[in-house]
């Protein structure tokens, strides 16, 4: 198996044809079509926390067409409708959002850490080699 870290762009122009959420809501899990399959997740460490905070839209209304937009943006300041207020500590926002001919889905992830812990989220290919 090989891993190389990736940003959202790499989404565009492929068609998804199945996502999973992990039951912790700190992974997701995209396959695209060409048996091309995409992680994003955290590696947890001690004190700290990055989980999925919501999702704007059905994931699964993505599959069967075209990413045509696809963009990452990251940050110590909440996304719009979030308050930062209701969170102490160092915080970082990631906000990533999807788009295909049919479908536009947000998904905001919430790294917390007393500020010494890395809080963000990382886009990995997964190859498995036979």
């Amino acid at each position: 198996m090989s891993n190389k870290y990736l940003d959202a762009a790499a989404f565009k122009g492929l068609t998804l044809i199945s996502v999973s959420v992990g039951e912790q809501n700190d992974e997701i899990l995209f396959t695209f079509e060409g048996n091309r399959t995409f992680r994003m997740y955290h590696g947890q460490e001690c004190c700290e926390s990055v989980t999925i905070f919501g999702i704007d839209g059905e994931l699964r209304h993505l599959t069967g067409s075209p990413i045509i937009r696809a963009s990452e943006e990251s940050g110590q300041d909440a996304p719009e409708g979030i308050s930062k207020s209701d969170f102490s500590g160092s915080c970082t926002w990631t906000t990533y959002e999807f788009e295909t001919a049919t479908a536009k889905v947000r998904i905001v992830w919430l790294g917390e850490s007393n500020g010494y812990y890395s809080e963000s989220v990382q886009i990995y290919e997964t190859t498995f080699n036979l």
